[in-house]
């Protein structure tokens, strides 16, 4: 039996009829933008994360481009990047004005390594960009503090931890921005493109409010220049509805993780993903497993019905955009960590209406390959 590794179509049933009935009442009333829905979105999802500010965007990427301009980075500044994250991270620094400066990964959590960023710290080191992988809490506490001695704005990429913990404290509030991305495939997503940001920080907030929309504090008063990057009612609609179930979902996904845990633990050649502890909660955006026989792991699978993906598996320093843009060179070795996460990592079936069997077949297919 084929078993895809992700299925979009099987939660659409649960949330069509209160969509559609806030569409409609969107449609009638032709408020499409900045209307009760966004408003409502925001204050629900800085409720669920407990921050004071939340304000929808049109996507992850613009949400951690505005997160930095709105912590006042731009030319001169340079800012800290795993080198295992994705390449947005690294457009939303450029298009800033700021210069990327990549780190080495760490191996337990696929955050960056703290020991890592502290050798990385220069004169002109403004920011770190934490990237939460796959919905597991980097380590979060020595990165905080770590900022907090040098005097550096930690924004937090949280678009795969929606709803992930430290020590009883969500995902994407312990720097001065959490960015979340809204995608169609993310735990919390929209039916298109959509994000928001947080902040506990008056100042900051401010001007996240008024950046996304060019900067007008009130009609045709621009207070400074922004950009076009707004949440729109209708996918708000769909956010509020799928914010609801978040954490009953998420809690879907610990069981199925606990399954294949329990089942695939005992492959010598097979690396799990880590274990929840007392302290951490993740959210299982991925359940990425890693082995040095990766491609010949997924074609067996693929062979067998078994849908898989990679995420990611190019390092940001050997990507051509890195080239192209005049980054100094970085050589295939240079973070070794991140680029064996790269080489090795591979995404298993993980979405929360999985069936019994569905689990069990790819828990088959991974042992039938292994032995």
């Amino acid at each position: 039996m084929g078993v895809p590794l992700l299925d979009l179509k099987r939660d659409w049933p649960e949330i069509r009829g209160e969509v559609e009935t806030g569409w409609r009442e969107v449609t009638k009333s032709m408020r499409l933008l900045n209307g009760k829905n966004v408003q409502a979105f925001e204050e629900e999802v800085a409720r669920f994360f407990g921050t004071r500010f939340a304000f929808g965007v049109g996507s992850g990427t613009a949400a951690l481009w505005l997160a930095l301009i709105a912590c006042k980075i731009g030319p001169g500044d340079e800012v800290l990047i795993q080198a295992n994250g994705f390449v947005a991270d690294v457009e939303a620094v450029v298009w800033a004005g700021a210069k990327p400066v990549l780190v080495e990964a760490e191996e337990e959590f696929f955050g960056p390594d703290p020991e890592a960023v502290a050798r990385a710290i220069g004169p002109r080191t403004k920011a770190l960009i934490v990237v939460h992988m796959y919905g597991h809490p980097a380590r979060i506490q020595e990165l905080v503090e770590i900022c907090k001695h040098h005097g550096l704005v930690l924004i937090e990429d949280a678009s795969h931890a929606h709803g992930a913990e430290y020590k009883g404290k969500k995902i994407g509030t312990f720097g001065k921005v959490g960015c979340f991305s809204c995608g169609p495939v993310k735990n919390l997503n929209a039916l298109g493109d959509a994000g928001f940001v947080l902040t506990n920080d008056e100042e900051i907030a401010y001007r996240l409010r008024y950046l996304r929309v060019h900067g007008q504090v009130r009609k045709n008063e621009h207070a400074f220049y922004g950009f076009n990057s707004r949440l729109d009612e209708l996918q708000a609609v769909v956010l509020r509805a799928r914010l609801k179930r978040l954490s009953e979902k998420n809690a879907r996904r610990r069981e199925i993780a606990e399954i294949y845990r329990r089942e695939l633990s005992d492959i010598s050649d097979l690396r799990l993903p880590p274990k929840d502890g007392s302290d951490r909660l993740s959210i299982y955006h991925r359940f990425v497993v890693f082995t040095p026989r990766r491609n010949e792991l997924q074609s067996h699978l693929k062979e067998q019905g078994i849908g898989t993906g990679i995420y990611y598996p190019v390092p940001l320093h050997l990507q051509p955009a890195w080239q192209a843009a005049g980054f100094s060179g970085l050589p295939e070795g240079t973070f070794p960590v991140a680029e064996r996460l790269c080489q090795e990592g591979l995404a298993l079936p993980m979405f929360p209406e999985m069936t019994e069997t569905e689990i069990e077949e790819v828990i088959t297919r991974v042992r039938e390959f292994f032995a």
